[in-house]
Parts: C-alpha cells; sequence; structure tokens
C-alpha cells in the first residue's frame, strides 16, 4: 500500500468534502477507511494499491468532479 496526498485548490463548501470522499472510496484499489479530505488544508489523503489503481487515475476522479489538483505526493 502507497499513501497519497493530494493538494487541492481552496475548498469552498463542506460538501465538496462529500464529493471527493465519494469518488476517492469508489475506485477500485483505494483503502476506503483510509480516505480523508482536508477542509481547511484542501487536501485530499488516501492509502491505495498501486497494482489496483494509479495515481492519476485518482487524480483524474478528483478533476473530473471540477476541483483542480495542484499536486500530488506520494509515500
Amino acid at each position: 500500500m502507497k499513501s497519497v496526498t493530494i493538494q487541492l485548490e481552496t475548498l469552498t463548501c463542506p460538501s465538496c468534502i462529500q464529493k471527493i470522499e465519494g469518488a476517492l472510496k469508489g475506485l477500485d484499489g483505494v483503502d476506503r477507511d483510509s480516505v480523508k479530505v482536508m477542509f481547511n488544508a484542501s487536501k485530499a489523503k488516501a492509502n491505495f494499491d498501486e497494482d489496483k489503481v494509479s495515481v492519476e487515475k485518482i487524480e483524474e476522479s478528483i478533476t473530473k468532479m471540477g476541483y483542480e489538483v495542484k499536486k500530488s505526493k506520494v509515500k
């Protein structure tokens, strides 16, 4: 399992959190229990299985909802 921290554009409403969390939890390979969106920091964190899903795919799921991904850091 790898861990990704994604810096997003500034989040403007609490409902953004649910939308992003829902999209990430819906991806095969993402550990549902590890998904966390931090409103004040405008960051999303998740653990994922590299063999099932790529960071690019995770970013794409956020971008498709209209949120800009500034950068990602994988550990």
